[in-house]
């Protein structure tokens, strides 16, 4: 991999999204959204990744990421997602959904719509109009969905102004993120180790099925589903560990990937070449682990700068009697025989590493120590 380029901007940052390409583009994406929080103002940016390759004063290299524009959001950004290429949703500590509108023209960012009481705490003890932070956003044009503190879950639909299914109740605890498994079906996971699958083409407000980790109930912080294999899904929590699951077998992960040293924020597969996944955290790391089938003689260790540590795993079930070109080399790879070669992308530890985001060859990552780190050249 070539070198990754840092942007100190001067604001911790929460979120790093790449824009989408077009469907059938060739190009490579060159705009990237980031949101900020525990600022005195936070901002929702949008930046251009530009040219690359001037030397700083630390003798790294600095990224020449160019800010297109930015506007004020109230509150900490909790999440952010494209909706499509011209507008984004955020989410806020405040409990408030937002679209944002990008004018290319004047390279300007507007309020195109918002949700502002999308979650709030009700009931005894709480007052008439507490507000509950909004804890992830999951797209899916027309749709959007939302999770919060709340344990709140909203189905909206842009362009509408109340939200077309809300499950009130969902969880009684936080409800940390949510992805899509197939466009009526989500997942959300949670503080006390779950993962909940919702079906909104179901009438009731009961999961429709309930995955979770066993022993300690370790909150879980993030989730993705595997590109092509829409029953694979991966997630990461507080104690930094990474799970693989097969939603379709079992109620607890097929595989327990020892990790990161503190809380995983986030975690990607990559959407083209899922074979390798992409994970970041609270310690201040960025890794990527390739668990590709054609790379010769894998071997276990983890390389960082030189030094490698052993990475210690354990399987919790074998599919080995499955038809295995049906199954995703996340499930197949037992970890304690095979090996997944796991490299840390960032020169240095630095304070923690909350957001990811990657799309062809190109990755971005924002960190609390108010810096934006680019490559442009992952597999190379």
């Amino acid at each position: 991999m070539e070198e990754i380029y840092a942007k100190f901007v001067s604001q911790k940052i929460s979120k790093t999204r790449w824009r989408p390409v077009p469907p059938g583009s060739l190009q490579t994406t060159e705009t990237f959204a980031t949101g900020s929080w525990d600022n005195e103002e936070n901002y929702v940016s949008l930046w251009s990744i530009g040219d690359f390759g001037n030397l700083d004063s630390d003798g790294g290299f600095e990224g020449d990421h160019q800010l297109l524009c930015d506007i004020r959001h109230h509150g900490d950004v909790m999440d952010l997602q494209f909706f499509d290429q011209e507008r984004i949703v955020a989410a806020s500590s405040t409990g408030c959904v937002t679209v944002f509108l990008h004018h290319p023209n004047n390279q300007t960012l507007s309020v195109s719509q918002q949700w502002t009481a999308a979650h709030h705490h009700t009931g005894p003890g709480s007052p008439s109009c507490s507000s509950a932070p909004c804890t992830g956003v999951v797209c899916s044009n027309p749709e959007i969905v939302t999770v919060g503190e709340d344990g709140r879950i909203n189905l909206f639909r842009a362009d509408h102004k109340e939200a077309i299914r809300t499950i009130d109740n969902a969880d009684s605890s936080t409800l940390h993120a949510v992805t899509f498994l197939r466009t009526p079906e989500i997942l959300t996971v949670n503080s006390i180790g779950q993962l909940k699958i919702w079906d909104f083409r179901q009438q009731g407000n009961e999961p429709s099925q309930i995955l979770s980790l066993t022993g300690d109930r370790v909150p879980l912080h993030c989730v993705d589903r595997h590109p092509n294999q829409q029953h694979v899904v991966a997630t990461g929590g507080q104690d930094g560990m990474l799970s693989i699951w097969d939603v379709r077998q079992g109620t607890m992960p097929v595989s327990l990937l020892k990790a990161h040293e503190a809380e995983m924020w986030e975690v990607h597969f990559h959407p083209s070449n899922p074979d390798h996944l992409f994970t970041c955290s609270e310690d201040g790391s960025l890794w990527h682990w390739d668990a590709s089938t054609d790379v010769p003689e894998k071997s276990s260790l983890f390389y960082q700068g030189g030094r490698n540590s052993t990475f210690l795993s354990h399987s919790i079930s074998n599919q080995a009697n499955v038809h295995q070109s049906l199954i995703s080399s996340w499930l197949i790879n037992d970890p304690t025989k095979d090996r997944i070669e796991i490299t840390s992308l960032l020169p240095n530890r630095t304070l923690s590493v909350n957001s990811l985001d990657v799309l062809g060859p190109c990755l971005v990552c924002g960190t609390d120590a108010e810096a934006i780190y680019v490559t442009r050249q992952l597999f190379s």
